[in-house]
């Protein structure tokens, strides 16, 4: 009867033989299989997606994260975890950058000073963990905010230019081969090579399994770990460089969140957050993952928010899936062991090969459904005119009117157009650019996180001969075809004028700064201190970055009423800070203390209607977007455009509001 059953279980039919095989192969394989679903599918839905140039993009845009993720690799196998490794990625270019333009130290020097410093943080991290006791996610948390606050410190809040050496990296090798690439391919083979190969690797693998027996055992848990996060802060570094080297800058804001990316890579790719599991290969597939999403989601012209959604979504999926491998794996090894007790090693051997013709024959099937949508897509994309807009960020008032004109302006011509959120990251803006050169675009719309962190993207968008248009901000060091934009420093000057003769040329004023490092608030900044020179009875007490923000606006400027009582006016580099410092201020705003912002925001202009705000310097930015598009296609027929667009800039107060409401 036992031999009847087990007959009965293992010689089924073929058709279900052949679904226990697929399942198996795609259990057993879950991240791998997770990859080759989204590149088939994105193939499907894009003729631009399976193209050689794209797939390169993909590389070159999972670089970084991958880079990240192989040191947090190290980390999440000993059962830790690395918040920093993002902060940590910004402070090392910056040193580097800083060293060796600032302060004239030999550009190798510089390097290794950078590298030096990803190393410290580490260093300090593990000491921290191992002797100070504190919990992983504590330690790099502080060291988030401690590596965020060095970088800028040492810029000043602004970008600085890296080294032309150095930004080599950020090239391609024989006009073709991204760089970045090959340094995430090497940098993932020392990943494996450490892990499968050296001590300190196997004693990763004891400790996130079991860390007391691995004490008792004899290991130096405390020293490991330590090296461990030190590891992890060198590659930190490494990817750092790539990433200044690709924005030919150092951005002090650069790679914020990039620490979850890496993480969640790491999970994709079948670590477990317990400990004890992970490779190499499992890591970059979870990147590639990342970075395919991303990119297809653009090419497709999926929403800037519905992007989150879908990410979020199928990381989830992915990680379902590793977690039913894992199981499925325990059940048929707890079976094996019960049912063939005493099979043989020739038997095993078998199984093995059979496994092995299996997965060549599906590789060489999956192959051929790519190989046949790649050709079947072939010039697929489509005609007519298609445009790609890249804002700095959508989480501003001022910018999703931006959007909103140039999507009006869009319809109404007849053209396409795909608009993308970079989160104010110039890295996520230059892929996003990458994303319209590689998808055919007929032009391209790009308002600059930075405007030299764009500059790269936007002179290999000049090389496929696609014409740039800038909105809002230039672009630095690349050829455009017009700049649409309203006089940042102008307003500046104009709000400075309007708050001093309001205070009658006496008074102690607070500024509340955008985003340091951005090109707006440098530019209203600077037009700002300009303006309020001319009246040498108006003090500025204090500075401070609120970052664009109502919530930080209102925040800071409860901070700053508690050091400076005397504070008789303040000026808000955007709407926004304005409406958080008005909430700050209570009563006295508008009737004490004037507030002036910029931008000209519907909820801007209804608090000046209100007498809460006292001005704002209106952009008209719906107004930026319409002739933006206008411009771009203008620009995609050959036609001819002027260099220069302005966009008329006005303060608008209680006597004219009802002009611009």
């Amino acid at each position: 009867m036992a031999t009847d059953t087990l007959k009965n279980t293992t010689d089924g039919g073929g058709g279900g033989r052949g679904a226990r095989t697929v399942r198996r192969l795609l259990l057993d394989n879950g991240a791998l299989s997770a990859l080759v679903v989204l590149v088939v599918a994105m193939s499907l839905l894009s003729g631009d997606f399976l193209t050689t140039q794209n797939l390169l993009n993909v590389g070159v845009q999972a670089a970084v994260t991958a880079i990240l993720a192989f040191g947090v690799t190290f980390v999440i196998v000993t059962a830790g975890i690395d918040l920093s490794v993002g902060s940590v990625a910004a402070l090392s270019a910056t040193v580097l950058a800083w060293s060796a333009t600032s302060e004239g130290v030999p550009v190798w020097l510089a390097v290794v000073l950078a590298v030096g410093t990803g190393i410290a943080c580490g260093l300090v991290n593990g000491a921290l963990v191992s002797y100070g006791k504190l919990p992983p996610f504590i330690a790099t948390l502080a060291m988030l905010s401690v590596g965020r606050g060095l970088s800028l410190v040492i810029s000043q809040g602004s970008p600085i230019p890296f080294p032309g050496s150095v930004s080599r990296i950020g090239d391609t090798l024989g006009g073709r081969l991204p760089v970045p690439v090959l340094v995430m391919v090497a940098m993932g083979l020392l990943t494996a090579l450490i892990l499968s190969r050296t001590y300190l690797g196997r004693s990763m693998y004891a400790i996130g399994g079991n860390e007391e027996a691995a004490r008792l055992s004899g290991l130096r848990v405390k020293r490991q770990k330590v090296a461990v996060y030190a590891l992890s802060g060198l590659f930190a570094a490494v990817a750092g460089i790539v990433l200044a080297s690709r924005l030919s800058s150092a951005q002090p804001q650069a790679a914020q969140g990039y620490e979850l990316d890496a993480i969640a890579a790491v999970v994709i790719g079948g670590a477990s957050l317990s400990g004890g599991v992970g490779k190499a290969s499992g890591t970059l597939i979870g990147a590639l993952i990342l970075a395919v999403l991303r990119n297809g989601l653009n090419l497709l012209s999926v929403s800037a928010f519905w992007q989150q959604v879908v990410i979020g979504v199928v990381i989830a999926l992915a990680v379902l899936l590793d977690t039913a491998r894992s199981r499925a794996g325990a059940s048929a090894a707890a079976s094996g062991a019960s049912g063939t007790g005493g099979a043989g090693g020739s038997g095993g051997a078998g199984r093995k090969g059979a496994r092995a013709v299996k997965y060549t024959v599906a590789a060489v099937l999956v192959a051929a459904v790519i190989g046949g949508v790649s050709l079947w897509n072939n010039g697929s994309s489509g005609g007519g005119t298609k445009l790609g807009l890249s804002l700095s960020t959508l989480n501003n008032p001022f910018f999703v009117q931006l959007k909103a004109g140039a999507e009006a302006e869009a319809k109404a011509k007849g053209v396409e157009l795909t608009v993308t959120d970079a989160q104010n990251d110039a890295s996520q803006q230059a892929n996003q650019i990458q994303n319209f050169t590689s998808g055919a675009m007929s032009s391209v719309i790009v308002n600059p996180v930075d405007s030299d962190a764009a500059g790269p993207s936007v002179r290999a968008a000049d090389k496929a001969g696609i014409p740039v248009i800038a909105a809002d901000r230039g672009v630095n060091k690349a050829d455009i075809a017009t700049l649409v934009a309203s006089d940042n420093v102008a307003g500046g000057r104009q709000a400075a004028k309007t708050l001093a003769e309001k205070l009658g040329g006496k008074g102690q004023i607070v500024i509340l700064q955008g985003t340091a490092g951005t090109s707006a608030s440098r530019e209203r900044g600077q037009g700002f201190a300009e303006g309020i020179n001319a009246y040498p009875g108006i003090k500025v007490v204090a500075r401070q970055p609120a970052d664009f923000d109502r919530t930080k606006g209102l925040d800071v400027m409860t901070n700053m009423l508690q050091a400076h009582s005397g504070v008789n006016g303040v000026f808000a580099e955007n709407d926004e800070m304005a409406l958080g410092a008005i909430k700050a201020l209570g009563s006295k705003a508008g009737t004490s203390i004037p507030v002036v912002g910029f931008d000209g925001t519907p909820d801007g202009l209804k608090a000046v209607e209100a007498g809460t705000l006292y001005a704002s310097v209106a952009q008209q930015p719906a107004e930026l977007g319409r002739l933006a598009v206008l411009n771009a296609i203008k620009a995609a027929r050959g036609e001819e455009i002027a260099s220069t667009v302005k966009v008329p800039v006005k303060v608008v107060t209680a006597k004219n509001v009802a002009d611009y409401s």
